[in-house]
């Protein structure tokens, strides 16, 4: 895959969070969660719950993926990178629409695999995705776009302001 490198460090660091998260989450719960780790009611619940959440993350994620792929991307260029600024259609209500909703990617694994600890980590986890993304993509957003960016973040939020633009990023 021909990529940049800042992309690679990122699904890097995506990877560590995600396994290092569980293979430290399923230790710790078997170690002081161990009664709730081996409940079926409790894994029953929280695997649908898991389902549901994953569900919406991939939506929006797609919604924004595909949005980039329309209009973002123009001649020959890396893979998972773009060279236009998208600001219709979903990126007219946040600027980060597939950032936002893989926020919710460690929290859909952590009730899949019903566990306790991970559920917990999984909240840092995505305060840990959402400081990368203002880190790494606001940067290079405004680094590769210039004045442009500048003026879209004015008008656009990184989330969504109103209950239609949440609608259309994780249920339509």
């Amino acid at each position: 895959m021909k990529t940049t490198p800042s992309v690679i460090i990122r699904l890097i660091l995506w990877f560590l969070l995600i396994v290092g998260g569980i293979a430290f989450s399923i230790y710790f719960d078997l170690i002081y969660f161990k009664k709730l780790f081996f409940s079926p009611v409790f894994h029953l619940i929280s695997f649908f719950a898991g389902i549901f959440v994953l569900k919406l993350s991939f939506h929006a994620a797609s919604v924004g993926g595909r949005e980039l792929a329309k209009k973002g991307r123009e001649g020959d260029i890396p893979r998972l990178e773009t060279n236009k600024l998208v600001t219709s259609g979903i990126y007219s209500c946040t600027r980060h629409p597939m950032l936002l909703g893989l926020m919710f990617l460690p929290l859909g694994l952590a009730l899949l695999i019903g566990s306790v600890t991970f559920i917990i980590i999984s909240l840092f986890e995505a305060v840990i995705i959402f400081i990368l993304m203002i880190v790494f993509d606001e940067k290079e957003a405004e680094k590769k776009f210039g004045e442009k960016y500048r003026e879209y973040k004015k008008n656009v939020p990184v989330f969504p302001k109103k209950k239609e633009c949440w609608k259309k990023l994780f249920f339509e």
